[in-house]
């Protein structure tokens, strides 16, 4: 008979270890290798058989070895060392701290220190979380890239609180049928056997938080449909605790609710459009209240900046927009001015498939009729997520548009993906040039702590002792023994090799293979051959299988008797991407022949565990999609970090920061050749480079066996490479660069009872209700009949300012190089002054317009709403134009 419900029974700890549960439920031991240690002694050989999950340690651990542990003084002084440095962690002042008293120390008068200090917490939304294997709630590097900006907040002191689900199944875990295809399972977990705690009132009862539903909203569970009257969705709050970062994940599987209800939270990315934007409202939605209770339970203080990773939580924005109409007393336009002011978003994908789109009239279904929110019309709501632009779908309602117009700062994560993600949501703010869209970016980073290997720590320590005690020092890592560097790498590599041979050899019988159809991998890998890295998920753009686009080509790459290569392959495929489950099964059924098993395999069920061991293992991470629709791509840097070399299309980071020295760029033909013809060419220049340069490095070894080359370039890449890629300076991006402006802008809507809300939105109405009369009227120039570099030329522009007052405009200059087309190439601009009234009506301004550098040379005019709460030039997608372009003189500038 199989057990109709799942439950954890939790080991009652003797009295001297009580400390045990302290360590176990601060996540913070996921990145210490000391408590790790501790745990491990506890019982080594359990803690293999549990996978490293302390959870799972002490509920499985015999009452005879803790009452042993209970009496060994050695282990009961590890163990309140590890609480005291635990405590010291979670007090002592960090980063942030100092941060935040060095902005009141220099602050000005009494409230200018109050003013541009760092703001008291920040609220960060994800829709997964990648912490550790223990808790599952991740899907791939959104999830990761979350998980490692919490853990980073914590080592900085920057004081986050994040928001997040509990999804009873998690994401699937996969294993491969006998013929390769990609199955998934979804196994339930029970947040009581989790490192988790239910959030309490003072009360001792578990806080609930609910959100209203319209009728039948919650209609569809696995048995089918059904219909329930107007009802409340309610949700429990469980909280993980990320060494100093509190994460609330809300659960809907609660008795409140029925079937359906609780099933809302039941997986990640699962069931169809009504259950995905079930999910999003109570992320979004639920997760304000959450905080918002928990600030009340615990004394936290209250967020000022509100941080949206991705589009998936940002109904949270109507949330707050619905707290302020309804608490103080705020219109709807005034609310959103506040709510935008202090409100951060993040895009992490290039692909308009990757965004969340729903039909619009679900969404009014959701936010209107009896459910309509007093002061938070429908109709507004709609007009947040619609595709109002040119090429957009007026039937569908947009999630990251709602997220950038809730948001007055919006950022990519990588160079290129800003670059990328200005020219994709251009429209939003039409007549400006992409490169003047009010989308930036911030380069991704990751944690060193979960993704660096022991061993490179410890050699780091030993020899740059300054890195591992400051984080500076970087180009120490030049000095260190070339022989040391090789050996650690020959450890990691050989710990891959035998990780990989027992996921191998678990996969195989999980296909059917018995005992003697799996003896070969006693023998697949070898610890002393070149290891390629590839894992990611597998949408179509990343390319799986590229590398089998010639596989004769692929299979010498393998088998040369001189410099071999082996490629270890891992990734899961979305349970509804068809596509990317036939991409695994190709390259599962190329890894199965028996002539190249023993040099390429793919292990199933990838996952943090699985990561890890590869990016520490691997010689190349290997990296091949469609440019430029990788937004970061993270692998990279953690492969880097452990002394890897990347081998990479420059899309993503590799784009930024390759220098030539710090592994190899694989020519891209984006833009030069159709879709079938740019893979022939790219799969043949990786190939090519693969044979004629990785390999040739890694196999030319001097007298001593060491291939100098190699470890030359290793070093290079981790003395130049480690600053830039760790989330510390990620984080610190933000911090500066968004978390402190958004807080200064919040705080200054806020002021005097939103009296800075009021106004802007005030003004922001009257300026939009005049626009369609602002026009430029005349536009003159003198100095340019051949004129040379370091003249001026002088401007003069009539405007009409439609009955604004000359304080509501900016009137500028747009000027630089032109193309064969006249488009201004990388323009600059200049404010023009003057605004003095002309004959008829209309006024005159004027300026010097730099002729900085030769060649072909333009320029043009414009006006644009100017006001000093506004965030930039761009914020209300406002601009009026000359009608025609201005007379201007073609050709050299001399």
């Amino acid at each position: 008979m199989k057990a109709i419900r799942r439950f954890t029974v939790r080991t009652v700890l003797p009295e001297p270890l009580r400390g045990l549960e302290d360590l176990i439920h601060n996540l913070r031991w996921s990145w210490h290798h000391e408590t790790l240690d501790l745990f491990r002694s506890v019982d080594p050989t359990l803690w293999e058989a549990v996978g490293h999950d302390p959870v799972r340690l002490l509920g499985e651990v015999s009452a005879e070895r803790l009452a042993a542990l209970s009496e060994d003084r050695r282990f009961l002084r590890r163990l309140q060392d590890a609480a005291d440095e635990l405590d010291e962690y979670l007090t002592a002042p960090r980063w942030y701290q100092r941060l935040a008293a060095e902005a009141q120390e220099g602050g000005s008068g009494a409230g200018g220190a109050a003013e541009d200090a760092p703001p008291r917490a920040i609220a960060y939304f994800s829709p997964e979380y990648g912490i550790t294997a223990a808790l599952p709630q991740y899907s791939g590097g959104l999830g990761i890239l979350a998980g490692d900006h919490l853990k980073t907040a914590s080592d900085l002191g920057v004081p986050i609180i994040a928001v997040g689900l509990l999804y009873r199944h998690g994401y699937f875990s996969q294993s491969l049928s006998p013929d390769g295809w990609q199955l998934e399972h979804y196994p339930a977990l029970d947040p009581n056997g989790l490192p988790l705690r239910l959030l309490r009132d003072g009360t001792g009862a578990p806080v609930r938080v609910t959100i209203g539903l319209p009728s039948g909203a919650v209609g569809r569970s696995h048995g089918g449909e059904t219909e329930t009257p107007g009802q409340d969705l309610h949700a429990q709050v469980w909280v993980a605790q990320i060494g100093r970062v509190p994460q609330l994940l809300l659960d809907s599987d609660v008795e409140e609710n029925d079937q359906a209800a609780r099933d809302i939270t039941d997986r990640l990315y699962g069931g169809g459009g009504d259950h995905r934007l079930l999910q999003e409202m109570l992320l979004g939605i639920g997760g304000v209240r959450a905080i918002r209770a928990y600030c009340e339970t615990t004394g936290h203080p209250a967020p000022e900046v509100f941080h949206t990773n991705e589009g998936h939580a940002g109904f949270l924005g109507l949330e707050r927009i619905r707290e302020l109409v309804s608490g103080a007393g705020l219109t709807f336009d005034e609310a959103l001015e506040a709510v935008r002011a202090g409100t951060v978003f993040t895009t992490h994908t290039p692909v308009p498939a990757g965004i969340d789109r729903f039909p619009r009239e679900l969404v009014r279904r959701y936010f209107g009729g009896a459910n309509e929110t007093t002061g938070v019309p429908v109709d507004r709501v709609l007009e947040l997520g619609a595709e109002s632009y040119p090429g957009g779908d007026r039937a569908v309602f947009n999630m990251a548009v709602m997220g950038m117009r809730l948001a007055q700062r919006v950022n990519g994560v990588s160079k290129l993906h800003g670059w990328v993600s200005q020219e994709m949501f251009g429209g939003l703010w039409p007549g400006f040039d992409t490169s003047e869209v009010p989308v930036g970016s911030i380069t991704n980073g990751v944690h060193a702590g979960t993704w660096v290997a022991r061993e490179i720590l410890d050699l780091a320590a030993r020899e740059v002792p300054a890195l591992v005690e400051s984080g500076r020092g970087w180009d120490g890592v030049r000095g260190v023994p070339a022989g040391e560097i090789w050996r650690v790498r020959r450890v990691l590599r050989e710990r891959l090799v035998h990780d990989a041979r027992r996921r191998l050899r678990e996969s195989w019988r999980q296909r059917g293979a018995g005992e003697a159809e799996t003896a070969w991998i006693d023998d697949a890998l070898d610890p002393d051959v070149l290891t390629i890295g590839f894992a990611r998920r597998v949408p179509s753009y990343k390319r799986l299988t590229l590398m089998l686009r010639d596989p004769e080509r692929l299979r010498e790459l393998l088998l040369d008797p001189v410099r071999p290569v082996q490629i270890v392959i891992a990734g899961k495929a979305h349970p509804a991407d068809e596509g990317g489950k036939r991409l695994i099964q190709e390259i599962v059924r190329f890894a199965d022949a028996e002539d190249v098993r023993h040099r390429i395999v793919f292990l199933p069920d990838y996952d943090m565990a699985l990561g890890r061991a590869l990016v520490q293992g691997c010689d190349v991470w290997m990296n091949n999609p469609l440019r430029p629709l990788e937004a970061c791509g993270t692998s990279g840097m953690k492969a880097a970090l452990n002394g890897a070399l990347n081998l990479s299309i420059r899309d993503g980071w590799w784009d930024e920061w390759y220098d030539g020295r710090n592994g190899w760029a694989i020519p891209s033909a984006d833009g030069l050749a159709g879709p079938d013809q740019r893979d022939a060419l790219e799969a043949t220049a990786l190939y090519e480079l693969i044979e004629d340069h990785v390999s040739v490095a890694f196999y030319d070894r001097d007298s001593a066996g060491l291939p100098r080359r190699w470890l030359e370039m290793v070093k290079h890449t981790i003395a130049t490479l480690g600053p830039k890629v760790l989330a510390t300076r990620m984080l610190r991006d933000y911090v500066e660069g968004y978390y402190v402006p958004a807080a200064r802008s919040a705080r200054a809507m806020a002021a005097d009872g939103y009296a800075g809300a009021r106004v802007l939105a005030a003004w922001k109405q009257r300026v939009v209700k005049a626009w369609p009369g602002v026009a430029v009227e005349h536009v003159e120039s003198s100095g340019e009949d051949s004129p040379h570099v370091g003249a001026r030329l002088s401007i003069r522009v009539v405007v009409d300012p439609g009955g604004l007052d000359p304080s509501d405009i900016a009137v500028e200059a747009v000027y630089g190089r032109v193309d064969e087309a006249d488009a201004l190439i990388g323009p600059s601009s200049l404010e023009l002054t003057g605004a003095e009234p002309v004959d008829g009506g209309g006024l005159r301004y004027v300026g010097e317009v730099p002729l900085a550098r030769s060649g072909a040379f333009g320029y043009s005019v414009r006006v644009v709403p100017r006001h000093p709460l506004l965030s930039g030039r761009a914020e209300m997608g406002l601009i009026a134009l000359p009608p025609e372009p201005p007379g201007m003189t073609n050709g050299d500038l001399r």
